[in-house]
């Protein structure tokens, strides 16, 4: 058995309830708090409780498609998705991706969003707070704020890139699927950590496209991915406001952006920069 601090692992009444035994192993990814046991993920819900039963209803009951695969949901003995502040979902192994797995990626998501489109509007989206909440709203002009020093000058520039679009009907997206789809051989690929915003799909693949430019070293055709989209620059526009914004809104007491995230916002807004321009 490995080490881990008693908070990080469930205690023996979570596994008891769920009806799981074996030894609690780390797993890379969530932020370093999801754990293995007995062939599942145990992450903790953070007082999250109501998300989590939606999420868990709607794995459930999540139609059967090709292109992609969601962990099935653990449930207690009597039913509950939260037992003391811990969930549990069954545990598919896989190569996490984007690198190597840009088309993946993109693929899986728009076969997900397909299965979600029918489902309504969660509520609790807007009593959302978090930072990633606040940079989509940014990122769609319904919420302005003022960014940190360090982030200031291209975030400006993306104001001043961004115009009115007509938007597609708007529907449940995964927000951050980047690091969230793994990849195994001769199965479909697995859709995990369930990011929802109600936005047009295809934004949600320019959120892949920003992150790429970000933080990875992406072919270069990835930046004309959702090019046939005649929004395509300005989803461009909006992924970068919304991961700008969010960086800016967890930086915390210090208001300082991470060492070199200046300098990427400034590259890859370069970059939209000059593709917005070859297109008029």
């Amino acid at each position: 058995m490995t080490d881990l601090p008693s908070s990080s692992v469930p205690p023996r009444s979570v596994l008891d309830a769920f009806g799981v035994e074996g030894d609690p192993v780390p797993l890379a990814g969530g932020q370093g708090r999801s754990v293995l046991v007995g062939g599942f993920v145990y992450k903790p819900a953070d007082g999250a409780d109501d998300f989590v039963e939606w999420a868990a209803s709607l794995s459930e009951n999540l139609a059967p498609a090709d292109g992609f695969r969601v962990p099935f949901p653990l449930r207690s003995a009597d039913g509950r998705s939260v037992v003391d502040g811990w969930s549990a979902s069954e545990f598919l192994s896989g190569e996490h991706g984007p690198r190597g797995h840009w088309a993946g990626v993109l693929g899986a998501g728009r076969a997900f969003h397909a299965a979600l489109r029918h489902l309504p509007r969660p509520s609790f989206l807007d009593r959302r707070t978090d930072p990633w909440a606040v940079g989509d709203r940014v990122a769609w002009g319904e919420q302005e704020v003022t960014v940190i020093e360090d982030l200031a000058a291209p975030f400006a520039n993306l104001l001043e890139l961004r115009r009115p679009v007509e938007q597609d009907a708007a529907q449940l997206v995964h927000g951050d699927l980047t690091g969230n789809v793994l990849f195994a051989a001769d199965e479909p690929p697995v859709v995990i950590d369930f990011s929802p915003y109600w936005r047009p799909p295809i934004f949600a693949e320019a959120v892949v496209v920003a992150d790429g430019l970000l933080w990875f070293d992406p072919p270069s055709s990835l930046l004309k991915a959702g090019e046939d989209h005649p929004e395509w620059q300005q989803m461009l526009i909006r992924a970068l406001i919304f991961r700008l914004v969010a960086h800016s809104e967890s930086a915390g007491p210090s208001g300082q952006a991470q060492p070199g995230e200046p300098a990427r916002y400034a590259r890859a807004t370069d970059l939209v920069a000059k593709l917005v321009a070859r297109q008029k």
